[in-house]
């Protein structure tokens, strides 16, 4: 498993967008045209950026511009290669890629609004939000928990009730959890044992 984060969101430029474009492939391209916004175009085409480069690095070798497949839930895969995920906040970028499935996710640091932890956390979760130093940061890391492990199964967010029990009895899962005061984000990684 191996993953990077970028995070110097001054780089989301129209030059730097124009510099990306004909890096990717046809249906990237497509994909971060779609965006109306910069930003979203900038985000669509930097982590893609960032897949290759890691798809390029040992051990993967792989040196195509890589195109998407989707399941039913819509979650992509590449056709030959590893697993990989992505994920992006007004902050920063995160790419991961493992030859077993793999989560990541990343969010800037998000308050803690008592009707939203009550819809999308359980019980204990809910109490280790009111009892953290500090909430903001425990419910931003709990969701990014609970992100990193819905794209690693593939499923993503199918329901706001569905995910209140998402990190209950997990099974040979590994959570790695940081957080970037500075640059106020926090992300997981999420992949099986």
């Amino acid at each position: 498993m191996t993953y990077r984060i970028f995070d110097d969101m001054t780089q989301c430029t129209e030059q730097e967008v124009a510099r990306l474009l004909p890096l990717v492939s046809d249906q990237r391209r497509e994909q971060a045209l779609a965006y109306k916004h910069l930003f979203g175009q900038f985000c669509c085409l930097k982590s893609y950026e960032m897949l290759q480069q890691l798809l390029a690095s040992t051990p993967y070798t792989l040196h195509h511009t890589p195109t998407f497949l989707y399941n039913a839930n819509g979650a992509p895969r590449l056709e030959h290669g590893p697993c990989f995920s992505i994920s992006h906040c007004k902050n920063a970028i995160a790419v991961a890629i493992s030859e077993t499935p793999i989560g990541i996710d990343i969010e800037h640091l998000r308050t803690a609004k008592p009707e939203l932890v009550a819809r999308t956390m359980n019980e204990h979760e809910q109490l280790l939000i009111q009892q953290a130093k500090d909430p903001d940061w425990a419910f931003t890391q709990l969701w990014t928990q609970k992100e990193a492990v819905l794209k690693m199964q593939g499923t993503g967010i199918t329901s706001i009730e569905g995910i209140k029990n998402t990190l209950v009895a997990l099974e040979n899962i590994d959570l790695q959890t940081k957080v970037n005061i500075d640059k106020q984000y926090a992300y997981t990684l999420a992949s099986r044992l």
